[in-house]
């Protein structure tokens, strides 16, 4: 097999130049990572259930009209998708308080807040990703008013969206982290789409009977296996069969590469609306 250009690596995953102009193949690595990497560990079959529950996931948020950079699943580890410039914001958007949100200010972890928060993050690993305010983001330049606002109302979007599809299984969604690409068309037209992954690695997610942390809490605070928190998301979301697809520590590779492969059957035919700004007056 050729060997692939590396365009980026991260804790999590791996970006190679992908086999079209305009796309890259995205691969799920099995590193568990916390606390800004200074916690490290490799977890077999992580990167195979974050890869299938992601793909899953934006299909599903691509059905309700946000449009997401997923094209393809390629294989257990890999998907196609569309190559974007990254805007350089995490979108934090939070329901019940956990996290640093409540060493920051004080709150009981479990607190249902009384509206779901949005915060932004600066993402720069080396200063920590700083908690950061949209007078930061336009003074700075890492977006405009024009595309915080669609970033925004596609956070709101999602949240609304997601906090039902778990809640139909049994798992609440206490917070999650978006990232958000440009992608520029023919005529010079953006276009603000959802980037990066959508998996138990960026999304809190709790047992709604038990309250249960299935997420990477349980790898941040040694609170569990990690394979069987998101394992139990994979089976609840109907993604691998009851037995799992790691056992002892060990994936059945044979098994998860006969798992369907998923398919954005929208992005060939989604219909992107550009960020509306406004035009330049005269001086």
């Amino acid at each position: 097999m050729a060997r692939r250009r590396v365009i980026y690596e991260g804790k999590a995953k791996i970006l190679y130049e992908g086999p079209e102009p305009g796309t890259v193949i995205q691969y799920f690595k099995d590193d568990a990572t916390a606390f800004n990497a200074e916690k490290h560990d490799v977890i077999a079959g992580k990167g195979v259930l974050n890869n299938r529950i992601s793909a899953h996931l934006m299909t599903k948020i691509e059905s309700i009209g946000i449009p997401t950079h997923f094209i393809r699943s390629v294989n257990m580890r890999e998907q196609l998708v569309r190559e974007v410039e990254i805007i350089p914001i995490e979108l934090v958007v939070r329901n019940i308080a956990a996290g640093s949100l409540c060493k920051r200010l004080g709150l009981t972890e479990g607190t249902v807040l009384n509206r779901p928060l949005v915060e932004f993050y600066y993402k720069k690993d080396e200063l920590g990703d700083p908690l950061v305010s949209d007078e930061h983001i336009f003074t700075f330049g890492w977006a405009d008013p024009y595309e915080l606002e669609e970033m925004v109302s596609m956070a709101w979007r999602v949240n609304d969206y997601l906090n039902g599809l778990f809640a139909g299984i049994g798992l609440q969604l206490v917070d999650f982290k978006l990232e958000f690409g440009r992608l520029w068309g023919e005529n010079g037209e953006l276009y603000i789409i959802l980037a990066d992954e959508m998996s138990p690695d960026n999304c809190r997610l709790w047992d709604s009977k038990t309250g249960e942390k299935m997420d990477k809490d349980r790898f941040r605070f040694d609170l569990g296996n990690l394979i069987e928190g998101y394992q139990y998301i994979a089976r609840r979301l109907g993604l691998i069969p009851e037995e799992g697809i790691v056992q002892g520590g060990n994936i059945d590779e044979k098994l998860a590469e006969k798992l369907e492969l998923i398919e954005n059957e929208l992005a060939q035919k989604r219909k992107l609306r550009g960020v509306n700004k406004p035009k330049p007056g005269k001086v």
